[in-house]
C-alpha cells in the first residue's frame, strides 16, 4: 500500500494481521550553531535546519481517529512540531504490544531520528501528509 497520508498510515495498520501499536516521535526544527547568512535566512522562510525529537507518544489504534484530533491532541504535549515520525509495533499471537512493550523502540526510534537515521519511519508533516525528506 502506498503512503501518502496519516489517514493511509491508519489503514494500513488497521490491516496487518497482528494488532499495531503505533508510535510516534514529533520533531522541531533548529538552526545549528553558528549558522551562515544563508542558513538563518532559509530557516527564517521555514526551510532547512536540523529535525530534533522533542517528544514521543505511542497509540493504539483506538486512540487515533483521524490525523485533526490527533494533532489537535499532540498541542498538548509537543509545542512547535515540524514533523512527526510515525513507525508501529506488531503484536504476537493476536495480543496487543503493551506500553511498557513500546518503551524500547520509542527510544530506538528517538536515538536514530538524532543520528539522522530515519529510513525506517514515515515521516508527516502538520497537514498528515507524508513527505519525503533529504
Amino acid at each position: 500500500m502506498d503512503i501518502s497520508s496519516f489517514d493511509d498510515f491508519l489503514t494500513a495498520a488497521r490491516q496487518q494481521p497482528q494488532p499495531q501499536r503505533l508510535l510516534f516521535a514529533f520533531a522541531h526544527s533548529e538552526l545549528p550553531e553558528n549558522p551562515t547568512p544563508a542558513q538563518q535566512a532559509a530557516f527564517e522562510a521555514g526551510e532547512g535546519g536540523a529535525l530534533v525529537p522533542a517528544v514521543c507518544v505511542d497509540k493504539t489504534l483506538d486512540e487515533l481517529t483521524t490525523f485533526e484530533a490527533f494533532a489537535e491532541e499532540s498541542r498538548g504535549f509537543s509545542l512547535d512540531w515540524v514533523i512527526v515520525f510515525a513507525a508501529s509495533l506488531s503484536g504476537q499471537g493476536g495480543q496487543l504490544p503493551s506500553a511498557a512493550d513500546a518503551e524500547a523502540p520509542l527510544q530506538k526510534m528517538v536515538a536514530s531520528i538524532k543520528t539522522g537515521d530515519i529510513d525506517a519511519f514515515i515521516p508527516f508533516n502538520r497537514q498528515g501528509e507524508a513527505v519525503r525528506l533529504g
